[in-house]
């Protein structure tokens, strides 16, 4: 079994691009749950928002890719909106079935056949990355063991992630990221102080949705495909699966995180593969250790929230209102 390759594999996992996506799709939750207290499980939703409406803008409209970025976020905020109006002034609960609900309205969406020609169906939507990677600033060539498109993506990918960490922040250390933190601890106190706790649980909402939809852009891009079956509600599981793992209300929490959560799944596959290779373990196959990665890394969680249930970068603090 080869060690280095797969440590260094793991260590790949660090600065990729899924790892960057799921960061800001979490960094989105984190805007939502660790600091609203909105219960949201539709991130995916948002994500394949972000992903069908630049893919679509691109192929269907051939508009620049800037416009079509444009066009993903303005979707997002459609979509936040279409969801919080009737939710985000009743309970908690309401907003989860809703948005749990509406992911998987928009996963069979876009795989209805009558939208082939737009969607294409199961098949999902390719080859509409090539205004991004037109704008390449490296020449063709090897870049830390990278070709210039991997490093070109890399680099845009944790620029934006560094970005939005850096506004997230700021906007939490600000007056209205201090209403959002007292509507997490007790809205009806906030409410009390004449605030309008439902605008502000709607710009929440449109903010972390629309990190979710440009973490959307950035887990397709790499693949030159976008596939409604990488949408699914096991996506927004693992997104806060990431948030528990780095500390709900943090802001590099769920960078490291999602961090955590891709080393350590590519490290158990790794080790897995390896040792069924070896034939050290006869009693699994590949299929059936890839389904084992996933149930190692739960056990993983159930001991982290035993030991530390605040996260790695967390205090106790945030879990008073959880």
């Amino acid at each position: 079994m080869d060690f280095g390759f797969i440590f260094s594999s793991a260590a790949g996992e660090l600065f990729s691009p899924t790892t960057a996506a799921y960061a800001l799709a979490t960094l989105g939750l984190a805007v939502h749950f660790g600091y609203t207290g909105l219960l949201n499980f539709g991130q995916a939703g948002f994500m394949a928002v972000g992903a069908y409406g630049f893919a679509i803008s691109t192929l269907t409209f051939h508009v620049p890719f800037f416009i079509g970025l444009l066009i993903a976020v303005i979707c997002s905020a459609i979509f936040a909106l279409l969801l919080g109006i009737p939710t985000l002034r009743l309970r908690a609960d309401y907003l989860a079935i809703v948005t749990i609900a509406a992911a998987e309205i928009v996963r069979y969406i876009v795989t209805t056949n009558q939208l082939t020609a737009i969607t294409g169906s199961a098949n999902g939507l390719a080859a509409f990355e090539g205004d991004f990677y037109a704008m390449n600033p490296f020449p063709p060539g090897t870049y830390i063991g990278m070709n210039n498109r991997d490093f070109f993506i890399r680099v845009v990918a944790w620029a934006v992630v560094a970005l939005f960490c850096t506004l997230v922040w700021l906007l939490m250390r600000s007056p209205w990221g201090r209403v959002l933190k007292g509507i997490r601890e007790d809205e009806n106190a906030v409410r009390s102080l004449g605030k309008n706790v439902y605008a502000y649980k709607m710009q929440s909402l449109i903010i972390g949705g629309a990190l979710g939809a440009l973490a959307g852009m950035i887990f397709t891009i790499p693949r030159g495909a976008v596939q409604p079956a990488n949408y699914g509600t096991e996506l927004t599981f693992f997104l806060y699966t990431c948030l528990l793992l780095g500390g709900l209300g943090t802001v590099l929490g769920p960078v490291v995180g999602a961090m955590i959560f891709w080393v350590v799944l590519s490290l158990t596959q790794g080790i897995l593969y390896g040792l069924i290779e070896s034939g050290t373990i006869t009693w699994l196959n590949t299929v059936q250790a890839g389904q084992l990665r996933y149930i190692l890394v739960g056990v993983a969680l159930m001991l982290l929230m035993i030991f530390r249930p605040q996260g790695v970068l967390g205090n106790k603090k945030e879990l008073a209102f959880a």
